[in-house]
């Protein structure tokens, strides 16, 4: 290597760059394919729509980490061994919007709102990029943790089963259902007055596929597989022990007949992946704001990242390339939208793999982001993921989900509480914030149906709130060495 080439942009040989990239895509496959799978069943989409989901978001984070490491142009890629995926932080919001408007209504104003929010990520990164002093560890520590509480729904419900309500384990009685429907007829018919608008029956009888032995021991089996892995395994196992604990859930799901590999049979081995496919975008302003709040939480991510990640390499990131690098979450946001998908952002497991690995190169990522392209044009593999029954997901959701919410009580840990106890009322009253959509869903039945988008998330709430209390309590203190150490322990998405 010539003395003139800094570490950064060191080209490897091409099977030295394959193997990294792959080993940067390994450690990320797991969380990168789990929110197509979250979203996409919170929609009620089919089987293949969710495949095609899982596809359209492999194939754009594999173009949005080109852009990223790559670069294109002056003004998008901040050019440091960054990977692409979909950020957890957007996940509470959609799921909300998805449960309010299921099927290809609410699937297009999810893909609407991401790509409003995407271009005003665009216009306004240069303003975030400036904008760290008000997102110090304690915000950012605080956000993260509710992000992973609010997750940790997703993975238990995958454990146990979804049914008609959050955990709810009974299902309306089938002589009712018969019933109601002979009742609809006979209305259609003017045998007897028209039924209420939106008459619907509650659970009656307990639902015998709730929280069957066999799902909650296959899952359990994942957890222990993961744990296990992770203590005994060394390096790059150690990495995926979440991937492989999925593999090892999916063979034995396998072996005991849980597990239908007909879908898979059927998909293709190659097809492109086309903008639009799923649903046309509508842009909704508030569900449009709704997106750009947590755009904004995850680009103030992003700059710690960032930082971060200069710190490591040995490469200064000064105010053009750290625009440049949030820039490109707006435009990969942007992107996800337009393929209906989601938006996007810096991967930390991957930030912490440059650590580990020492390999400062950007074009491992550059290597890995051609390989995420090619996984996304594999329906076969997207099908695979899909069929993956949710209690296997279960097992590593606990772990994936509750990861991200130990990242961020991690970095609370270093949150100065002896000096400033005013830091214990922002994390204290910000978490408090988080949990009421969680614990009291139905609060917001009397709120203006407008800001609903705006309230039903926790994350949004913490948020808000963890940034109001900072400048009330601190104000707006510029502290760039704290958001890069907080930045360093965030291994979790």
């Amino acid at each position: 290597m010539s003395n003139n080439v800094h570490p950064v942009d060191e080209v490897l040989p091409a099977g030295k760059l394959s193997a990294l990239g792959l080993q940067h895509v390994l450690v990320m496959y797991a969380g990168a394919v789990a929110v197509p799978l979250i979203v996409g069943r919170a929609l009620k989409l089919s089987p293949e729509q969710v495949a095609m989901l899982i596809s359209a978001d492999l194939f754009c984070c594999g173009i949005v980490t080109l852009i990223q490491s790559l670069g294109a142009t002056q003004w998008f890629g901040i050019k440091l061994p960054v990977m692409m995926g979909v950020t957890f932080a957007s996940v509470a919001p959609m799921v909300a919007m998805a449960n309010s408007n299921p099927g290809a209504q609410g699937a297009g104003l999810i893909f609407g709102a991401i790509i409003g929010a995407g271009v005003i990520s665009i216009l306004i990164a240069p303003v975030i990029s400036r904008m760290l002093r008000f997102f110090p560890p304690v915000v950012t520590g605080t956000i993260i943790a509710v992000i992973g509480i609010s997750l940790m729904r997703v993975g238990i419900n995958w454990i146990f089963g979804n049914p008609f309500g959050p955990t709810a384990p009974s299902i309306p009685s089938p002589e009712h259902l018969a019933w109601l429907a002979a009742a609809k007829q006979a209305a259609g018919s003017g045998a007897i007055p028209p039924l209420p608008a939106g008459l619907s029956l509650v659970g009656t009888v307990p639902n015998p596929k709730y929280a069957q032995l066999p799902h909650i021991g296959i899952a359990a089996i994942v957890l222990v597989s993961i744990l296990l892995i992770a203590k005994y395994a060394k390096g790059f196992l150690a990495n995926i022990s979440v991937l492989l604990g999925i593999i090892i859930g999916g063979v034995v799901a396998t072996a005991a007949g849980l597990m239908d590999f007909g879908r898979v049979a059927m998909a293709g081995w190659f097809d492109l992946v086309l903008p639009f496919e799923i649903a046309t975008p509508v842009f909704d302003p508030i569900l449009i704001l709704t997106m750009t709040l947590v755009m904004i939480v995850v680009m103030i991510e992003s700059t710690g990242m960032f930082l971060a990640l200069g710190d490591m390499t040995g490469k200064k990131v000064d105010q053009k390339m750290l625009t440049a690098g949030l820039r490109t979450d707006g435009l990969g946001t942007l992107i996800g939208g337009i393929f209906n998908t989601f938006p996007y952002t810096s991967f930390s497991q991957n930030v912490g793999l440059v650590g580990v690995t020492g390999v400062k190169s950007r074009f491992v990522c550059v290597a890995g982001g051609v390989i995420l392209i090619l996984l996304g044009l594999v329906p076969k593999m997207a099908a695979l993921v899909e069929s993956l029954p949710t209690f296997v997901l279960g097992g590593a959701g606990l772990v994936m989900f509750g990861m991200v919410a130990a990242t961020g009580i991690r970095i609370l840990a270093a949150v100065d509480y002896k000096s400033n106890r005013n830091n214990l009322f922002i994390v204290a009253v910000s978490i408090g914030f988080g949990m009421i959509p969680l614990i009291a869903p139905k609060y917001l039945q009397w709120m203006p149906h407008g800001i609903h988008p705006l309230i039903e998330s926790g994350i949004l709430l913490a948020s808000l709130s963890a940034v109001l209390l900072n400048l009330y309590f601190n104000g707006a203190k510029a502290d760039e060495t704290a958001a890069v150490e907080a930045a360093k322990q965030s291994d979790a998405h």
